[in-house]
């Protein structure tokens, strides 16, 4: 067990060895440079953390701050305590660091490592593929805007796809450039009430780009005629 003890006069806190004499007397920092993966006990001057024991992760003579690593198991997350060297009154070393080969090892400090569900994220990785595939299909290049609205538009509604050029509704009815309702076919054996279906939803989204466009015309301000005042009279 070592015992520190800020006593000396410069200020530095000494760790005592018993019955060595002054001249064996060392620095806290060296003391605590040597102990580096070791478990100790030290008391310090902070109320908050009056007695902290654990691992001593690193002493660094530059900062002079000191990291104790708290985790009672390897299966428990490390906590670590930061704190000055000036803060420390005494440290007893509880037990020495491992040895590999007669060398110290240093603190396992790593953080347990959790499985990553590979499973999981392979499948939430396929569902976005999936879906960026299905928005891109949805958007055709070779449309103007009004049929690739109207495709939108009847989307939000019924199931609908492209096929070339043209609008596939259902599975049933194919509605062919200008995208009119007279425009709509429906397949062998489609319930005319489908097709009637389709060619409403058609006309209902045609007439709303009318009435878009009809509110979106600015109307035009009429010229603001010159008015003649003659001749200025004394002049």
């Amino acid at each position: 067990m070592a015992d520190s003890k800020r006593q000396n006069a410069s200020g530095k806190a000494a760790v005592a060895t018993p019955n060595m004499g002054s001249s064996n007397m060392v620095s806290l920092e060296s003391a605590l440079s040597g102990a580096i993966g070791a478990r100790i006990r030290i008391q310090t001057t902070l109320p908050a953390q009056p007695t902290i024991e654990g691992t001593l992760f690193t002493a660094c003579p530059i900062t002079n701050l000191v990291a104790i690593a708290t985790a009672t198991s390897p299966n428990v997350p490390q906590t670590h305590h930061i704190l000055p060297i000036s803060s420390i009154q005494t440290f007893t070393l509880v037990s020495a660091p491992p040895t590999t080969n007669g060398f110290a090892s240093p603190p396992n400090t790593t953080p347990a490592l959790s499985n990553i569900p590979t499973a999981a994220l392979l499948a939430r990785a396929e569902a976005a593929v999936a879906r960026l595939k299905e928005a891109a299909s949805r958007k055709n290049k070779n449309v103007n805007k009004e049929a690739q609205d109207l495709f939108d538009g009847i989307s939000r509604t019924l199931p609908t796809r492209w096929d070339g050029n043209s609008i596939v509704v259902m599975d049933s009815v194919v509605i062919s450039a200008p995208y009119r309702g007279e425009d709509c076919r429906a397949g062998n054996g489609v319930p005319a009430t489908t097709l009637s279906r389709v060619r409403k939803v058609v006309d209902n989204e045609r007439k709303r780009f009318a009435d878009r466009e009809r509110k979106a015309v600015v109307p035009a301000v009429p010229a603001i005629p010159a008015v003649h005042t003659g001749p200025r009279k004394g002049g």
